[in-house]
This record gives C-alpha cells, sequence and structure tokens, in this order.
C-alpha cells in the first residue's frame, strides 16, 4: 500500500507540471498568433484595404502595449515598380480642395501610363480662397509617396540638375485638353517630356475623361483616392474628434450647404438675396477675370436647376422628406451668405444645427484659420462618416464625397454594417423638380402632404445606392463624373486597388 501511495504521488507531482505546461504553451501560441494576425491585419489596411484598423489601438492603448510587449515591425512597403524613366511630370493644381484632389488622381494615372516621374504636385495659393497650403500641410506625404511605390515614382522635388534648368525658365510649360483620353497623353505630351525631360502642366482640372479609359488606369484613380491621399496626422485626428462628438448624441446628418459668397458671385444665384447683395455678388463676378460668365439671368438658371438650394428651401427640403426634426445637422460648409438672417428658418427647423466652429474651442481650429482647404479636409471626413449626406448642389465636394461613400459601402468590410443598419444613405437632391414644387407649395398651388408626397416619391431612387455612370458621348461636362460614381472600382468580390 506504501509503494503505491508513493507511485500515486509521483503521478500527480509529474501530472500537475505538465498540465500547468500545457495551459502555459496554449496561451503563448495563442498570442503568438493573436499578434501575428494583428501584424498582418494592420499592414494589409494601411496599404490596400480601407482605413478601418486605422487608428487601433488608441494612442492610450499604445502606450500601454508598448510598455508590456516588444516592438512590431514596420509596416511592409509594397515593392518598387522598375521601368525606363522618360523623364519628369510637374503638376501645378488649381481650383479647391477637392477639384485638386480629383486632379491628383488623374496626375498619378497619367504618370504612371507614361512610364514618367512624377513631382509631388503643387497646390493653388491663387484662387479665391488664397490658401497658401502646400501638400504636405494637406496630405500625409510620405504616405502618399510609399503607398504607390509599385506603380509609379513620385520625388518630393526634382533632381538638382533639372531644378536649376527649371528655375532658369528651361522648361516647358502648358495646360493639357479638358476631358482628354489617356491616348491623348500618350501621343501629345510623352513625346514633349521625352524632349525636355521635365513638362509642367500648369492646369489639372477635369483633364482626364471619365469613361473609355483603361481598367488598370481606372482602378490607380481609385487607389490614390481613398487610399494613397490620406490627410495629416492633425487633420485626421481633429475629424475623428468632431465625429465623436457628434457620435456621443446619436446620427448625424452632413449638410453640403454649399451657399457662400464665392459660389453665388461665380454661379449668378441671387434668390433671397437683397439689392445690396447682388450688386455686392455682381461686383465680385466681374472682379474676377477667370469667371468667364459675366451676365446670368439667377430666376432662368435656378429654374433649371443649376443654382444651389437657398438655406430656406434646403429647410423645407429637408421637412419634406421626413428628416427627423432632433437630428443633428451637421453643416460642411464656409460662412454663409447673409449669416444668421439667412440660417433662421433651418434654424428654426433643426435646433440640433451645428458647424466644426460650435463643436471644437477656437483653439483647437487656430492652425486651420486662414486656411481653407484644410478646414475643408475636416468637413471631408465629417461627412464620409455622417449616417446621411445631403448637398445642396453638385459641386466638387458633393461629387467626390458621393464616390467615396458610395466605394466604402459597396466593400464587404461593410457587410455587417449594410446588414444591420443600411447603406449609409447621399440623398441627390433634384433642385429643378425641388424649385418647381417649392414654388408651387409657397403659391398655394400644393399643400403641404401633397409637397412632401412630391419630394419622397421623387427621391426615393436618389439616395446613393447602386447604379450605372451616364455616359453622354461628346459632352463630358453633362455625363456623371467619373469620382461621382466610379463603378469599376465597386466590385466587392475583387480587389478595386490592383491595377496589374
Amino acid at each position: 500500500m506504501g509503494v503505491v501511495k508513493g507511485v500515486e504521488k509521483i503521478r500527480i507531482s509529474i501530472s500537475r507540471p505538465s498540465s500547468k505546461m500545457k495551459v502555459w504553451m496554449i496561451r503563448a501560441t495563442t498570442s503568438v498568433l493573436l499578434w501575428t494576425c494583428v501584424v498582418q491585419l494592420t499592414t494589409i489596411g494601411e496599404m490596400w484595404g480601407p482605413r478601418v484598423l486605422k487608428g487601433w489601438p488608441s494612442q492610450s492603448a499604445s502606450a500601454a502595449l508598448q510598455e508590456n510587449v516588444p516592438s512590431l515591425p514596420a509596416r511592409v512597403l509594397p515593392p518598387k515598380r522598375v521601368y525606363k524613366n522618360n523623364g519628369y511630370l510637374m503638376v501645378s493644381c488649381n481650383g479647391g480642395l477637392n477639384q485638386m484632389r480629383a486632379a491628383i488622381c488623374d496626375m498619378v494615372a497619367i504618370a504612371r501610363y507614361l512610364n514618367v516621374t512624377l513631382i509631388v504636385p503643387e497646390l493653388d495659393k491663387t484662387s479665391f480662397w488664397a490658401d497658401p497650403s502646400e501638400f504636405q500641410d494637406i496630405f500625409d506625404v510620405e504616405h502618399f509617396i510609399t503607398s504607390l511605390r509599385d506603380e509609379v515614382r513620385v520625388l518630393k522635388e526634382l533632381p538638382s540638375r533639372l531644378k536649376q534648368r527649371v528655375e532658369r525658365g528651361m522648361t516647358y510649360t502648358m495646360p493639357p485638353v479638358s476631358w482628354s483620353d489617356i491616348s491623348y497623353y500618350y501621343n501629345q505630351i510623352l513625346p514633349l517630356i521625352l524632349k525636355y525631360k521635365v513638362v509642367h502642366l500648369n492646369k489639372t482640372d477635369a483633364r482626364l475623361a471619365n469613361n473609355h479609359q483603361p481598367l488598370e488606369l481606372q482602378k490607380l484613380r481609385c487607389r490614390v483616392n481613398f487610399f494613397a491621399l490620406r490627410f495629416t496626422t492633425q487633420i485626421e485626428q481633429l475629424g475623428k474628434r468632431v465625429i465623436r462628438l457628434l457620435r456621443q448624441n446619436g446620427p448625424f446628418l452632413v449638410l453640403h450647404l454649399r451657399y457662400e459668397m464665392d459660389m453665388l458671385a461665380f454661379s449668378g444665384c441671387t434668390q433671397g438675396c437683397n439689392d445690396e447683395e447682388v450688386e455686392e455678388l455682381t461686383r465680385m463676378r466681374y472682379a474676377y477675370p477667370w469667371w468667364k460668365e459675366k451676365i446670368i439671368n439667377s430666376d432662368l438658371k435656378r429654374k433649371d436647376g443649376l443654382c444651389p438650394l437657398t438655406p430656406e428651401e434646403t429647410a423645407l427640403t429637408l421637412r419634406a422628406l421626413d428628416i427627423d426634426p432632433n437630428m443633428q445637422i451637421y453643416v460642411a460648409a464656409g460662412e454663409i451668405y447673409g449669416g444668421d438672417r439667412r440660417m433662421a428658418s433651418l434654424a428654426a427647423s433643426y435646433p440640433k444645427l451645428v458647424r466644426k466652429e460650435t463643436l471644437l474651442e477656437p483653439s483647437d481650429l487656430r492652425f486651420f484659420q486662414n486656411h481653407s482647404s484644410q478646414m475643408a479636409a475636416l468637413d471631408y471626413l465629417v461627412a464620409l462618416e455622417s449616417d446621411i449626406f445631403v448637398p445642396t448642389y453638385d459641386g466638387n465636394m458633393a461629387k467626390v464625397v458621393e464616390g467615396h461613400r458610395r466605394y466604402f459601402s459597396s466593400k464587404q468590410l461593410l457587410l455587417f454594417y449594410r446588414r444591420f443598419l443600411g447603406f449609409k444613405k447621399t440623398i441627390l437632391l433634384d433642385r429643378r423638380l425641388l424649385v418647381d414644387l417649392i414654388d408651387r407649395y409657397t403659391n398655394g398651388s400644393l399643400t403641404w402632404d401633397e409637397f412632401s408626397y412630391y419630394v419622397k416619391e421623387s427621391h426615393a431612387d436618389r439616395m446613393g445606392g447602386p447604379t450605372k455612370r451616364l455616359v453622354i458621348l461628346d459632352r463630358p461636362k453633362e455625363e456623371d463624373y467619373f469620382y461621382s460614381n466610379p463603378e469599376e472600382c465597386l466590385q466587392s468580390s475583387e480587389d478595386p486597388l490592383s491595377s496589374t
């Protein structure tokens, strides 16, 4: 019996450490696997996929983890594409933030197709907004360069010998033809690059056609737009803060109320303005020589649906669409022309009307003052994350945000969101129809119920869902913009960023 008991004690003493060892091994293996997955997912997310993982874990969590765990390996960069460099392409973008954003995507695609080196684009500093921001003040320039290295070589500046030639005026500068096919760049621009080594394109807005381009080129435009053009850390962090403040109070709608002085002067739309304001807007239109249209009939333009909705028209439209009066409305815009007087009806209908200036302290925005493109970048980030996005005019921000939201809604990574919460709506207002309905309601020929019914009925299929891009041969200005509906990149079954 004593021997048996001794043997049992030995078995127990052996089995206990063995069990502990198994548990320890399981835990260690699990930890290694988890960290491997995190590293891989973070790398893939940074390089290719939507930035769902960007910013995870939080800064505080990262700090805590770094104290207890060895540092993670550096992000794996895509391999450099090796090609014979045909020369250098310099570009000067023109317009506001989102016009320049689309142009940068086009210029990257063109540089890739021509096998040239792209110099980091120069941003517009001479337009109405007079924003002195450089590329690196708005976008993460290092990420832009490295994330595209498997497609095209991008440099911050020309090599010194060529830079000296440019400084002496020994370069070829020209504006490319608008809405050109990529063959134009191959047949007309590439020979100039081969001859002069450096070509400077001094206009970039809408210089590449929307349709009938190689699929690889279209997908590269998407890749640049959705992943290579990442805002600076400062802008991204402040944008996330605004979104967090809004989310604390529930769902929110972003209203891109394009009713600023420059838009009204440029378009000649003066609905609701007094005589003094009409005169001021007219003077401004004549002051800018590159605004070619000077004599404008505001009433006719409005009836054709070519004017941004006024704040008063917007309030009626949102109410007619049954937007909850308790919904937070974030106004993504600059200073509204006419101020509180013009915003009164909208504020009365939707008391939870906010802007970045009301959500944040003045100190939070001090570095963004007098930098309209950086302010617009904040609005862009909030608009992307909104539950509902409503642009009152189909300008560049409206179109680019629409396309960006379409892309995110199409991805498999959002299946959970789509299954339980539905698509994030982008309400594309039919302004021509709306102004007619509004006029009929205000003159008493429609009751409120009739007005609301017609508004809802006419916009039932204008919620930013999947659709084919409208193509109009020889009339590119009238067809759907590539960046508002990049349908070549919306197939969720395949990687839209793979351009090879």
